[in-house]
């Protein structure tokens, strides 16, 4: 586990860049600072990755059980317990665009975090506070049919979904600065960090998924046996502690400025490229508009060379007048929009799959409550069942991590075993095989049903709950593949100035795929109920036909698929900082035998460029 037992000396400050070559030059003065910078390595990110195992046990212990709360508890049907489910869920992934806003434009990642997790404790709080007094509940009914039972009145409903809403405001601003700030404690520039920085993000996953684990056996079992106020509780509590354990390590992490928004820098690239939609680009990229080298190092930021793909913004760089910022834009501010427009294709391409993970607390957990549960005189719980997704992705992540890459790296030549698109791909397929298994296993539930006359009156399947395992396994098994390649590949590809931005496309593509659970589960409901049918989707899913549903969603992961196929064709990777510190240690070393000032800004920039290389 080369994340989790790093040497000694990276937590120590960086000597060995130190001690690289001290130009006295005002260009290599430049780089220098971009070099020397404090503490970060691995041992500090260790902080984000304890933080997230114990947010994780938060957020998943109220969203693996939610669904059976608002049944149970606040009396909801089907189709509105689920909704309200996904759409609560949509939101806590949507809402990481305005906290990568506010970090990127005004606060940083460190204090949007910090004042964010304030929200979401807040938040925590009040939901432990709703479910533990019963003036904030409806009363308790024991009918089979839940349509029979008082629901809950708007001010219990208010106070309930108020509290979700805030703990969702939270969220935004802790999810898509945590996994940045941790991924910043890797210098690129050193060639061992970078190493470690490679597996990170199979880390972060990790620490997600093991939370994730503890939130759906042991506080699941919690929420169902002993009580839900407890259950909230000590969720709230790791919330408490998670974000102590963050705050100790504040004097040692490795602070960024904020860049300014980059919603802001994007807009001002399309805008006077619109502007300019008559002006010719020239040939020669050399006759846009840029800053000169020495700016840019001294930001602490590296220029970005012009690229034929999406030639038009390109008429934002042309020189037509006075330099207006919504008139002339630089190229490298011209290729970082670029950059981020270039992976909305691919951003679509994960909303279907982020949609098939919403069925897993949703009407994959409803299908466990028909089941036999019982193991002896042990009871398991619906939603813990989860739990199976989270131990398959452990596994696969680890048996990736340590055994495919390593194999792979033979054949590639790539340090990271198979591209980065290459993975989702082989996760996209996973989806497909999820859904058609889950539609088979459902027939096979619906028949049982039948054959012991439970269609009409409901009740429970006997037929075992672990019927459901394949389709949860599974699901983690496509999670190890897709959700860690798809974290990896929005953080890789954004600019270095947009990189919260970058971030919040991956939980955008979470958000999104609860909203479209919600649309789908909605109309295809109101749909199959037309013309006097009985419809898909009932309360009393004996009656239902879901694996009607799952076939659909298996069709529509299909046909995203064949999407996905045809926009990586034209997708273009970015240039990457190179792996190696050698290259540049030798050509420092060569600058070095002359006098500082005759390094000219033309071998500056050879130097900067020698930095990048494509990613193949």
């Amino acid at each position: 586990m080369p994340l989790l037992e790093p040497p000694a000396s990276r937590c120590a400050m960086l000597g060995r860049v130190r001690d690289l070559v001290l130009v006295k030059s005002a260009h290599l003065s430049a780089l220098s600072h971009l070099l020397l910078v404090p503490a970060g390595g691995s041992c500090f990110s260790m902080g984000a990755l304890l933080y997230e195992v114990f947010e994780r046990m938060a957020y998943y212990g109220i969203s693996s059980n939610l669904v059976v709360y608002l049944t149970k508890k606040l009396h909801q049907g089907t189709v509105k317990s689920s909704n309200n489910v996904t759409n609560w869920v949509g939101t806590i992934w949507l809402t990481p665009i305005l906290g990568a806003y506010v970090a990127d434009a005004h606060l940083g990642r460190y204090w949007t975090f910090v004042t964010a997790s304030i929200i979401y404790l807040t938040g925590m709080s009040l939901l432990t506070l709703s479910v533990s007094l019963p003036a904030l509940r409806p009363p308790i009914c024991t009918n089979a049919a839940v349509e029979t039972c008082k629901e809950a009145s708007t001010v219990q409903l208010a106070v309930f979904l108020g509290a979700l809403y805030t703990l969702a405001i939270g969220t935004g601003g802790t999810k898509p600065n945590i996994s940045t700030i941790g991924a910043e404690q890797f210098d690129d520039f050193h060639p061992e960090e970078k190493a470690y920085k490679l597996s990170f993000f199979n880390w972060w996953m990790f620490s997600i998924f093991f939370g994730t684990l503890f939130a759906n056996t042991v506080l699941v079992y919690i929420q169902d046996n002993v009580g839900w106020a407890l259950g909230f509780g000590l969720p709230t509590l790791g919330l408490v502690i998670s974000v102590a354990i963050f705050l100790a390590g504040t004097p040692f992490y490795r602070h960024r400025q904020p860049a300014g928004s980059p919603f802001a820098r994007m807009a001002k690239v399309i805008v006077a490229a619109l502007r300019k939609w008559k002006v010719s680009v020239p040939n020669d990229p050399k006759e846009l508009h840029e800053l000169d080298s020495e700016e840019y190092a001294e930001a602490g930021k590296f220029r970005i060379d012009s690229t034929p793909t999406l030639r038009f913004l390109n008429k934002a760089a042309v020189k037509t007048g006075p330099a207006d910022p919504w008139m002339l834009c630089s190229v490298t501010q011209v290729e970082e929009t670029k950059q981020m427009l270039r992976m909305i294709p691919i951003l679509i391409a994960t909303f279907v799959p982020s949609t098939m993970i919403a069925q897993i607390n949703t009407l994959f957990v409803k299908q466990g409550t028909t089941l036999d549960r019982q193991i002896g005189s042990f009871e398991v719980p619906p939603a813990s069942l989860a739990g199976f997704v989270t131990l398959s992705m452990l596994v696969c992540v680890v048996l990736y991590d340590r055994f495919f890459v390593r194999i792979a790296r033979r054949w590639t030549r790539n340090p990271r075993g198979i591209t980065l698109l290459q993975r989702m791909g082989i996760g996209l397929v996973f989806h497909i095989i999820i859904m058609i298994i889950a539609s088979l296993i459902e027939r096979y539930r619906l028949r049982v049903a039948r054959q012991h006359g439970l269609v009409e009156k409901g009740g429970q399947v006997p037929s075992t709950i672990f019927i459901l395992l394949p389709q949860f396994v599974l699901m983690g098994t496509a999670d190890a593949f897709l959700e860690v390649a798809k974290l990896e590949f929005f953080f890789d590809q954004a600019p270095e100035s947009m990189k919260s931005l970058g971030t919040s496309y991956s939980t955008t593509s979470f958000g999104v795929g609860n909203f479209i659970s919600s649309f789908l589960l909605s109309t295809v409901s109101h749909i199959t109920k037309k013309h006097g049918h009985r419809g898909w989707i009932l309360n009393n899913l004996n009656a239902s036909h879901l694996d009607y549903y799952y076939a659909f969603l298996a069709i529509l992961n299909f046909l995203n698929f064949i999407f996905f196929l045809v926009v990586i064709r034209f997708y273009v990777y970015k240039a990457e900082v190179s792996d190696s510190m050698e290259v540049l240690a030798e050509e420092l070393k060569g600058m070095r035998l002359r006098e500082p000032n005759q390094v000219s800004t033309h071998e500056w920039n050879v130097q900067k460029k020698s930095l990048h290389r494509n990613q193949s």
